[in-house]
């Protein structure tokens, strides 16, 4: 009995290190851990790997998104071109109506019609050539896309005609009689280029700081009645734009030209105070041709 179980104990894990392992019958197999090779066929129930696919890229909803955002394309190709224009043609308005202002002034006594009948004639040439360019290339757009492009020349051009519409009759020039002017310019059948409030306002006040050079010119030459005038309706404009500015939206241009229109007010009633007061004597000196005649009434003293 002790031999039979000292044979058994040694020769039992030579039988289990040669036994052969157990192969799994192919019925139970299962079909997701089963990866055929290439030379067998696939299994109809194996998974098949996610993939991209490029099939639909030449299908009619691709061929549509391609129209559409070639339309796009197209569209923002066309918009950049018209800006180019516009601002070469708001450019030419600047210039040319700067022209008109340095015409007006040349005023004085002597010449005041003839200065101002070619000033007239600069401002009609502006209109009709350069300004009826611009409105060309905005008439029946949405020309409000770009008003940061052409406004600098419009802001130019209110400046121009209002000056000379102040020198000739001492009123001012009013929107709709500008967008009148600019109607004719444009054809029947297109949406006309009108100007917007904002850029007739900040034409205006740029043309404060005009008549304050023309005031000055004024007194120099002993118009003093007419420098008054013109202080009067200068401190007439900034009292307006004054309740204006804080109800406008798109003010932060007009709140820096209210600090310069401010400036230009009380440089014309220094001016018309010191010579009321100090010159009030000499006033039938000024404008005189003497090198050694004083603009506030004294004499220059030789040191």
């Amino acid at each position: 009995m002790l031999r039979w179980c000292y044979a058994r104990t040694l020769l039992f894990p030579m039988i289990v290190m040669f036994t052969p392992p157990k192969t799994h019958s192919p019925i139970h197999r299962s079909p997701l851990l089963h990866h055929p090779s290439p030379s067998e066929g696939a299994s109809p129930l194996a998974k098949r790997p996610r993939r991209m696919t490029t099939m639909a890229a030449s299908g009619p909803a691709d061929t549509a998104m391609k129209e559409t955002f070639g339309y796009y394309a197209q569209y923002l190709n066309e918009l950049n071109e018209k800006r180019e224009r516009v601002v070469k043609a708001s450019r030419d308005v600047t210039i040319n109506s700067k022209k008109v202002i340095f015409q007006v002034h040349r005023i004085s006594n002597h010449n005041r019609e003839e200065v101002l009948e070619k000033a007239e004639k600069d401002l009609s040439l502006v209109t009709d050539q350069y300004m009826a360019r611009l409105v060309n290339e905005l008439q029946g757009s949405d020309f409000w896309k770009l008003r940061r492009a052409y406004s600098p020349g419009v802001q130019e051009y209110v400046e121009a005609a209002s000056l000379c519409k102040f020198c000739k009759s001492g009123t001012l020039l009013t929107l709709s009689e500008i967008n009148k002017n600019l109607l004719c310019l444009s054809e029947k059948f297109a949406e006309p280029l009108q100007i917007n409030i904002l850029d007739y306002l900040l034409g205006i006040a740029d043309l404060t700081g005009e008549l304050m050079r023309l005031a000055i010119g004024r007194i120099s030459d002993g118009e003093l009645e007419y420098a008054k005038i013109i202080c009067g309706f200068v401190r007439d404009i900034y009292r307006e734009l004054t309740l204006l500015v804080p109800d406008m939206e798109e003010n932060s241009d007009m709140k820096k030209k209210m600090e310069t229109m401010l400036q230009s007010v009380i440089k014309i009633e220094n001016a018309c105070f010191s010579v009321h007061v100090r010159g009030s004597e000499y006033i039938p000196l000024l404008g005189s041709s003497d090198p050694n005649f004083s603009l506030f009434g004294m004499l220059d003293l030789e040191m």
